[in-house]
């Protein structure tokens, strides 16, 4: 069983800064997934924000959180970590961890291919 929990969500005002952390509890080794988070707004459909390999030596955005959000891993924690800057109101969302098997960072990242979910935690960004 692969357990997921998300932290660090809250309210925070624009132009401020979050970190999320996902803990990852399991019987697999976390360090040989690749992770990644995906959001989703009031009325939208969930979407891919930002993914990490295995080892943490490549990463992938979404080009609206380039330059602002940066993903990063401590396998020896079981631990990744989404810091968050310079946060924008659209930014307002549930976030979610989740969990690829397959170790590497897909050219593809959509969200069939992670197989471990955790819960969310809420980021409320206001103006």
């Amino acid at each position: 069983q692969v357990q997921l929990v998300e932290s660090g969500g809250g309210l925070v005002q624009a132009g401020g800064s979050l970190r999320l952390s996902c803990a990852v509890a399991s019987r697999l080794t976390f360090s040989n997934y690749a992770m990644g988070w995906f959001r989703q707004a009031p009325g939208k459909e969930r979407e891919f924000v930002a993914a990490i390999s295995w080892n943490g030596g490549s990463t992938k955005y979404t080009d609206s959180v380039k330059g602002r959000f940066t993903l990063s891993r401590d396998n020896a924690k079981n631990t990744v970590y989404l810091q968050m800057n310079s946060l924008k109101p659209e930014d307002t969302a549930v976030y979610y961890c989740a969990g690829d098997p397959l170790g590497k960072v897909r050219s593809d990242l959509h969200e069939r291919f992670f197989r471990f979910w955790g819960q969310g935690t809420q980021v409320t960004v206001s103006s």
